[in-house]
């Protein structure tokens, strides 16, 4: 389970208390109107309907910073339904890959469009709570599901508050020991030769960091994530590796050579902070700057 994360909506004075919403769409309008800041997830479209024949309407249609497909579904409580609900959408949605495609390119360009993430799918489900059962379901379930908890604090505040994420069956389970990389970790670190070894201790290091973790490759980089990327290692060259962290850099030690603030400046991967590996003695000195960012995903 990860830690509260608080979102000022406004800029008022918090009460304590926590509450639930008055209805459902007051959730879905909140989430819709932040989701990037909220879930790492670009908006696409509120209450898609799924057509005539399947006789749906998806709450939220969105695309995460890796470019993998994502349904949110929300209840205002507690709901046992809203998992099933939502895998309902789920097949809808892989059965009709053209029809997201088309809308990724009429929301977000033809780039986008051409870079849509099919093998890791996700189902974030947003409710006041859940049972021991859904919990149970998620990580029985194939696809990668996401369970949110959320409150109001006041006026101007809301928590969110991951209780149970699984990854999928499709996804990289995390290594047990050194021997267990995953095809895509053999495929750079081969390319990569001399730096092989690096790699794969960066790769365990960041699946390490906690049980709630999951990890997604693409076309450019190897995406670690909680709710959101916390890290990105993008394949190595000759020499070096480098990883791009959630982190703010205003808030680390800029190491001139091994850490840098990448603010605006174009790189693969999500993430400010960029760490430049080239030793072990370098993923040593990483330890810090990883268990920062993932305490902010």
């Amino acid at each position: 389970m990860s830690g509260l994360n608080l979102f000022n909506t406004t800029c008022g004075v918090t009460e304590v208390s926590p509450r639930l919403a008055e209805a459902e769409a007051d959730v879905q309008d909140l989430v819709e109107g932040h989701m990037q800041t909220m879930l790492g997830v670009r908006f696409l479209a509120s209450e898609y309907s799924t057509g005539p024949v399947h006789g749906g309407r998806i709450d939220s249609l969105g695309i995460d910073e890796n470019g993998a497909p994502v349904i949110v579904e929300y209840k205002r409580g507690t709901d046992a339904g809203v998992i099933n609900q939502g895998l309902f959408y789920m097949a809808w949605l892989l059965d009709h890959l053209e029809t997201f495609r088309h809308l990724v390119r009429d929301r977000l360009g033809v780039h986008a469009a051409a870079q849509v993430l099919w093998s890791a799918p996700r189902l974030i489900c947003v409710a006041g709570d859940f049972t021991r059962y859904d919990i149970h379901a998620v990580r029985e379930h194939r696809h990668a599901i996401d369970l949110v908890r959320y409150r109001y604090f006041g006026s101007d505040y809301v928590g969110l508050e991951t209780v149970a994420s699984f990854p999928g069956r499709a996804a990289v389970p995390k290594t047990g020991s050194r021997s267990r990389g995953t095809a895509k970790v053999q495929r750079i670190v081969t390319a990569a030769g001399a730096m092989a070894e690096l790699a794969t201790a960066v790769d365990e290091a960041l699946l390490g960091l906690g049980e709630d973790l999951a990890k997604v490759s693409n076309q450019t980089y190897t995406a670690y994530r909680r709710m959101q990327n916390y890290a990105c290692l993008v394949p190595p060259k000759k020499a070096k590796l480098l990883v791009y962290l959630k982190a703010d850099p205003a808030t680390v030690d800029l190491v001139p050579g091994f850490a840098r603030d990448v603010t605006g400046l174009g790189h693969h991967g999500t993430g400010d902070l960029e760490l430049t590996l080239q030793t072990e003695r370098d993923l040593e000195r990483a330890a810090d700057y990883f268990r920062q960012s993932y305490a902010l995903a």
